[in-house]
């Protein structure tokens, strides 16, 4: 055989080898050939292999990958059409990436393009688009197909990248999203060592229109990835930078200069960071800033001192572990009369917060409604003098604050003007002990809400006393207090005039069936949430009052109680009860209480049967079968 084509081809009727080695060659390829002699027809071989006597190489397949990426580069970027480049994406990694890499302005319009023009245009523009990419995830590949396929689907309008260990994403990929998701407007990057300031540049030059972004735990992003952000995104509101140790003060000084639209700032263990970077911000003459928050920061009393005078238009203040920043500087703050307009305050861990400080805090912020104190020094003394100076006050949420005691409590209670919401945890100061109330104090009849949690000293005379001076309280949660009895929460209950919608006593081990049954026929009419886990005192007695009484009850918790099935029997045989969630975790109930668990099954749409050990797990198959709009933890 001479040639494969030509005239010199093979017919039927002709030899077909010239020689005994060229027939041994061709049997030995097996299935890599296919040769067929229909009669009188041409021969077809097709055959990878291209034969020279003894020897033969792989020929060489011509296809369009033979084609250099500069080649292919120019002819993708003809393809303007989002369909059509989609499609070519699907072809190989290859066509994928180099797609990415064409920017919006090195397309080359083709005339079938024009007229789809405006309309894909309005699309890639409207950034409804929302992509979250997590841990391994979290890859170039996959930002590369987001980059060529979202513009086809509205543009790409808030990206999340949350990595880890497992994580492959590099600077190539955040330059996909630059080049084909101009559209941004939030972009978020989470733990992710690999990428710098070379991906942050490029997405600060294309994607103009972003609004927020959040760098936590990227170490090599530095000042110049903030620079290139204020350069060219005059759009930005929220910035949040968490332990990027190489940005500094110059960073910051750019964002305060360049983006007048900022709102909201947050700056978290970064060390480089100090009292120039955030000064920068608040002080501007452009600064619109209405949410800061500084978390383990090194700056110092200057920095109060300025948010304090410069803050006009601040709504939201968060101070978190500033260690030094001393009394001097939240009183100077207080007294800058910068803070007009703040509405929330939350301090934790931050060693300077004293009574001074805080007083004169309650004196410079006339429209304060939350505040939030949590392992500060903070005495009654000063606790009063705040109540009585922050007279709009609604909110107060104290954790961990050992010196203020009963009398601290009860004081700024009976001086608080408008408090709607009182919530203490683990405040191990507070020692229960009788007081006397002069009969004349007005009572807070403001207050709404009252949330005590995991303090031990809280008792019977506290909920007393609370009961007399809070006639209307309607949501009551008494966690982990397990010197309370019946009697004292008995006082809540009778003293309360508007009626109990939310009760919790979880962890309270020494209330018994009397209290529930007082609460139910007090405010049965009213009750919608019972939270009764770990009472284990509480038994069926309980629920067939409640069955009885609380009409609205909407989620009941029995967990680890000593209930039986007969409480689920009970539950289920009630007429008026709408039952959505139920909770019996860790109780004595069986595979006998399954049929009054599809009845209830009707309104449920949430019930624990978590460590119940009477209950077969082949029984809770079955019952998923039957209700099966309800979700059912086991």
């Amino acid at each position: 055989m001479q040639k494969f084509f030509g005239e010199d081809v093979l017919y039927h009727g002709m030899p077909k080898y010239h020689a005994s080695e060229e027939s041994n060659l061709f049997l030995s390829l097996g299935h890599h050939v296919d040769v067929y002699f229909p009669p009188r027809k041409r021969s077809r071989v097709s055959a990878p292999f291209v034969f020279s006597e003894q020897t033969f190489i792989k020929k060489q397949q011509t296809t369009i990958d033979a084609l250099p990426d500069e080649c292919l580069f120019e002819i993708f970027r003809r393809v303007s059409g989002s369909q059509e480049k989609s499609s070519c994406a699907f072809v190989s990694k290859r066509w994928l990436m180099l797609l990415s890499t064409i920017r919006r302005d090195e397309v080359k319009e083709t005339v079938s393009s024009i007229s789809n023009k405006k309309h894909e245009d309005l699309e890639i523009n409207n950034g409804c688009l929302t992509r979250c990419l997590k841990g391994k995830k979290a890859t170039d590949i996959r930002l590369a197909a987001i980059s060529v396929g979202s513009s086809g689907h509205g543009g790409l309008g808030d990206l999340s990248i949350l990595g880890n260990n497992a994580s492959k994403v590099t600077n190539v990929g955040l330059k996909a999203i630059a080049h084909g998701c101009t559209s941004l407007r939030s972009l978020t990057l989470l733990n992710l060592s690999s990428i710098s300031d070379e991906g942050i540049v490029e997405i600060a030059n294309e994607c103009h229109n972003l609004e927020k972004l959040q760098l936590s735990q990227c170490p090599n992003i530095s000042n110049k990835s903030l620079i290139a952000i204020a350069n060219n995104c005059p759009n930005l509101t929220s910035l949040s930078i968490e332990s990027c140790s190489n940005i500094t003060n110059e960073g910051l000084q750019a964002i305060g200069q360049k983006c007048p639209n900022l709102k909201a700032i947050s700056l978290k263990n970064c060390s480089q960071i100090g009292d120039q970077g955030v000064v920068s911000l608040v002080s501007s003459s452009s600064s619109s800033l209405m949410k800061v928050r500084l978390h383990a920061l090194n700056v110092s009393d200057t920095c109060l001192a300025v948010i304090g005078h410069y803050g006009m238009s601040l709504t939201e203040l968060t101070l978190v572990d500033l260690h030094n920043v001393t009394e001097k500087g939240f009183w100077v703050m207080g007294s800058g009369q910068g803070l007009q307009k703040l509405r929330s305050l939350v301090i934790v861990n931050c060693t300077g917060v004293t009574d001074l400080g805080v007083e004169a805090l309650g004196r410079g912020c006339p429209n304060l409604k939350l505040v939030s104190i949590r392992k500060s020094g903070l005495s009654d003394n000063g606790l009063v003098s705040f109540a009585k100076a922050s007279q709009s006050l609604e909110t107060v949420l104290l954790e961990e604050c050992h010196i203020i005691t009963q009398i601290g409590i009860f004081g700024f209670v009976v001086n608080s003007g408008a408090l709607k919401n009182l919530s203490l945890t683990k405040c191990f100061g507070i020692k229960d002990s009788p007081m006397i109330i002069h009969s004349a104090l007005s009572p807070c009849n403001s207050l709404k809400s009252l949330t005590i949690r995991n303090c031990p000293g809280f008792g019977n005379f506290s909920l007393a006393l609370l009961g007399r001076i809070c006639p209307q309280l309607q949501d009551i949660v008494l966690t982990g207090l397990s010197g309370i009895t019946d009697s004292g929460v008995a006082s809540l209950v009778q003293n309360s005039e508007s009626g109990l919608t939310k009760v919790d006593l979880s962890g309270c081990v020494n209330l018994t069936d009397k209290i529930v049954s007082e609460i139910s026929m007090a405010h049965g009419g009213t009750l919608e949430v019972l939270n009764l886990d770990g009472c284990g005192l509480i038994t069926d007695a309980s629920v067939v009052t409640i069955t009885q009484n609380c009409s609205l009850l909407r989620e009941l918790d029995v967990s680890k109680s000593a209930i039986t099935d007969f409480a689920i029997a009970a539950l289920a045989c009630a007429e008026h009860l709408n039952l959505q969630v139920l909770s019996v975790s860790g109780c004595q109930v069986s595979n006998k209480s399954l049929p009054f668990l599809k009845k209830l099954g009707e309104s449920l749409i949430g019930l624990n049967m978590m460590q119940c050990r009477g209950v077969t797990s082949a029984a809770v198959g079955a019952l998923e079968g039957q209700i099966w709009k309800c979700d059912i933890l086991v």
